[in-house]
């Protein structure tokens, strides 16, 4: 499997597992009958599994642009060390941003959230050099 492949992988389970904790909070702030249940007036969360709900729906939204780049390349047979090289910086920008947002880092959630986006950026120009 190509790189950028295994790299949206990756990204795609970080993604899929980021509501583990926050569900994990929710349990212990509301116990588990609410939790599985429509609590009329629930509890709030603990501070930082609201931020990583957050995090998980923005996670979520850049998943979508981030895969369709990814396998755009894979079916267009555009692989090279920028398209690599971009990949693995998204996957550990996601990585910075997530753990940033969850525990409160401003200036490193907003630098890894432009990381992030600069590599899809370094992805979509590739693409679109090559359909030139």
């Amino acid at each position: 499997m190509k790189a950028e492949l295994v790299y949206l992988t990756w990204v795609t389970a970080l993604t899929g597992l980021l509501w583990i904790p926050y569900i994990l909070d929710r349990i212990a702030v509301w116990g588990l009958p609410d939790a599985v249940g429509y609590p009329a007036n629930p509890k709030p969360q603990s501070p930082w599994a609201t931020r990583l709900m957050k995090a998980h729906s923005n996670a979520v939204e850049n998943l979508v642009v981030f895969a369709a780049l990814v396998l755009a390349a894979h079916a267009a047979g555009v692989s090279d060390s920028v398209t690599v090289t971009a990949c693995v910086v998204y996957f550990w920008a996601r990585v910075a941003h997530v753990l940033a947002y969850t525990f409160a880092v401003p200036w490193v959630r907003t630098l890894a959230f432009a990381v992030g986006f600069f590599a899809q950026a370094a992805l979509a120009w590739q693409l679109l050099a090559r359909s030139a």
